[in-house]
């Protein structure tokens, strides 16, 4: 989406080659293709791990941190170091995302009229907004320190960052349809009354 918004952006006369539906099908089947070999690769180690703290997980679904706790071998460690392979690829998209956006706001800043850095701010907007809600729910899940850490706090922020940011996603890119900016004001403006 953030190489989409910086062709759009940045790039408009070359949108159509860059982004034709050849390279979105190339996109799409990479974006597939890594995430089928990354949670192959994350299943069959998983159950390669022997469990001896019991199999209960205090989550309502598993995540690999959860499982480690359970484990009683040190084949744990290659799990750890795919979690560490991981936490790399997520940051090079990390990173991707940030270059994109900066070139964005750069570009942005050199539109000379106000209405026109206003509408492709507001087609970014949408993009930032699910992907830091998802960034910062995911960062504070899993960089929080010990100290502060508990069963049911875990169950909280895996919630909000594997159902919020997919829910509230429509509602987010559809925000930039004025018909339903209105109803939802009108909504809001009746409910406040009625208190």
């Amino acid at each position: 989406m953030s190489y989409d918004r910086y062709v759009a952006i940045c790039k408009p006369l070359h949108y159509g080659t860059l982004l034709g539906s050849r390279a979105c099908v190339h996109m799409a089947a990479a974006a597939w293709a890594t995430g089928f070999l990354y949670s192959l690769l994350h299943t069959a180690n998983t159950f390669s791990l022997p469990l001896c703290k019991g199999n209960a997980l205090g989550q309502f679904f598993c995540e690999i941190p959860q499982i480690l706790k359970l484990s009683c071998s040190h084949s744990y460690l290659r799990e750890a170091g795919f979690l560490v392979v991981s936490a790399c690829l997520a940051f090079a998209c990390f990173v991707f995302i940030v270059v994109s956006y900066v070139q964005i706001l750069r570009a942005v800043l050199r539109i000379p009229s106000e209405q026109g850095r206003h509408k492709a701010f507001s087609t970014c907007l949408p993009h930032l907004a699910v992907v830091s809600l998802f960034v910062s729910t995911a960062m504070f899940a899993y960089l929080k320190p010990p100290s502060i850490s508990s069963p049911s706090l875990d169950l909280v922020l895996s919630f909000l960052y594997s159902v919020v940011p997919p829910a509230v996603n429509p509602l987010i890119y559809s925000m930039r349809n004025h018909e339903l900016k209105d109803a939802l004001r009108k909504q809001m403006t009746g409910f406040l009354l009625k208190l």
